[in-house]
């Protein structure tokens, strides 16, 4: 490779990465933009948590629709038409809904934003299913790892700086404002320049010579899954459709969405006990721990989604400080700073170190990612005197990485504890205590998807592809299990209704045992197998 090309690819690993930064930016930005939304719109929880409907749903129906096109045609369709391409579309779909964004928003058509939203997701999911091969081919084989490790990086400050920024466009400041002050429309000029961001980035990858990545690999033929994914589609639906449903029947909303749930839990179950009696045309699915892992990646985006969505609501009552909408992005960037936190501390695994170095790293790490957070929210204009005392969650994060040992299925079952503790100490307790339990759900979540990915595709053989497909696809679980909380806290109160994320980690440390010994009757020595690359 020349120098000329290797600078011209560098460019565009450089520009690559600003993609990571739009998926963590505009996901972790919502959870201001939902209580704001709830307050503006007048909203019940659930009502507010279709902003995460619209938005998880879009990645779902995005990959659904590649899969579909890739069954019909027998080859991946996005790697036919290449992953350059695939991103350039994608980045179009996405400036598409951002700009839809400005007209819905002066409208005042809550219907119209979630439009958006989903319309933006969509294009996330095209650019995040060819992002990831393309960065590694952006360069040397032999540090492809590099620069996905990068990427995450970016990927992490923008969940980060997502709060911090539409706090500061909303309200003026991070810190707070007078809600009467406040108006919607202060976030078209994000959207603009979202959008017009996505489009120049789109024509950089457009004009500039850059490796043309495809393959031809075949589709393994797998008729029976399609049923199952179109009956999760049917309950992903079934949120949208809950209350219109409820006004014809008389049958309360709530019923609806939890048969939503159900129903997702129910067909990965049913499918997995047909598949063992008869496995041919089931593919992927065909192995247990797939269907397992599948529910696992469900409940896992599900949970981090879930925490801080909801959680502006718990900031706003009086046993939680009462805190309005234009003060709570410290604590919602302190949640998704979490992840970061923990994903910079699982990155030093993959770095070739002594372990002494590594055990310093372990230590270390997480607070100089604790000081990055405190940094970007003092510039903000936050007092920051209050979160400190988070460096004791921190500090249990350390002891569990040690414990864990680096692998998959003891690191899950750990922080899968870790995470049914903290929630439980949540419930039990209020005010800073509570608080600060729930925000270390994200330092709980923060290493769950490589741990779920490499133990459920581990055995699948000429599955793997299509098992990762499936995987992806479950990011479903971020459309769903956010409404069901919002719906259970309409119902029964907000504070209580975090009983779900505690129901969320139970079923992950099932998952870590039961994965395990599967594992193991297939002849798989779980201590080792190696985690598979960030979410």
């Amino acid at each position: 490779m020349t120098s000329t090309t290797q600078k011209s690819y560098t460019s565009a690993l450089y520009t690559l990465v600003t993609v990571f930064f739009f998926w963590g930016f505009v996901a972790a930005s919502n959870g201001i933009f939902i209580p704001f939304c709830k307050t503006h719109f007048n909203l019940t929880q659930f009502e507010s948590q279709l902003i995460d409907f619209t938005f998880y749903g879009g990645y779902f129906i995005g990959s659904l629709i590649l899969y579909f096109a890739s069954q019909l045609i027998k080859v991946d369709i996005l790697n036919k038409m290449g992953f350059k391409n695939g991103i350039i579309v994608g980045l179009v779909i996405s400036a598409l809904g951002a700009f839809m964004m400005v007209p819905s928003v002066n409208i005042g058509s809550f219907g119209l934003i979630l439009t958006a939203f989903f319309v933006i997701a969509i294009g996330f999911s095209l650019q995040q299913t060819a992002a990831n091969p393309f960065a590694v081919a952006l360069g040397t084989p032999e540090t492809g790892a590099d620069r996905l490790n990068l990427a995450g990086g970016v990927n992490n400050f923008g969940s980060l700086l997502g709060p911090i920024i539409v706090s500061i466009i909303l309200f003026g400041t991070a810190a707070g404002a007078e809600p009467k002050a406040v108006e919607i429309t202060s976030i078209n000029t994000l959207y603009y320049i979202l959008g017009a961001l996505f489009i120049g980035v789109a024509i950089f990858f457009a004009i500039s010579k850059l490796p043309k990545v495809t393959s031809d690999e075949h589709i393994e033929a797998s008729k029976k899954t399609n049923g199952p994914l179109l009956i999760m589609l049917v309950a992903f639906l079934l949120i949208l459709a809950a209350d219109p449903l409820a006004s014809m029947t008389g049958i309360s909303a709530a019923i609806y969405v939890y048969a939503s749930l159900l129903i997702v839990v129910l067909t990965l179950f049913l499918s997995s006990t047909a598949a063992s009696k008869k496995p041919e045309g089931w593919g992927a699915m065909r192995y247990p721990q797939l269907i397992l892992g599948m529910l696992a990646i469900f409940t896992y985006v599900g949970v981090e989604v879930s925490i801080q969505s909801n959680f502006g609501a718990l900031l706003n009552t009086p046993e939680f400080g009462s805190y309005p909408e234009a003060e709570i992005a410290p604590f919602i960037s302190l949640y998704w700073g979490s992840l970061m936190i923990g994903r910079w501390t699982g990155a030093i695994s993959a770095f070739n170190l002594s372990k002494s170095v590594k055990n310093i790293l372990t230590i270390v790490v997480p607070f100089i990612a604790f000081a990055v957070i405190l940094g970007f929210n003092h510039i903000s204009g936050t007092d920051i005197g209050n979160l400190y005392i988070y460096a004791v969650c921190i500090v249990v994060l350390i002891a569990g990485f040690f414990y864990s040992q680096e692998k998959p299925a003891k690191t899950l079952a750990t922080f899968s504890v870790l995470g049914v503790v903290a929630m439980l100490i949540g419930l039990l307790t209020t005010g800073q205590t509570a608080t600060y339990a729930f925000i270390s759900g994200g330092l709980c979540c923060s290493i769950m998807w490589p741990c779920i990915f490499s133990l459920s595709i581990t055995g699948l053989g000429k599955y793997t592809s299509q098992g990762s497909s499936f995987l992806i696809m479950m990011i479903l679980g971020g459309a769903i299990i956010p409404p069901v909380q919002g719906i259970f806290a309409d119902n029964s109160g907000i504070h209580l209704s975090y009983i779900i994320p505690v129901i969320c980690f139970a079923y992950l440390l099932f998952f870590a045992w039961k994965v395990s010994k599967e594992l193991q009757k297939q002849g798989f020595d779980v201590n080792k197998i190696e985690a598979e690359g960030g979410h």
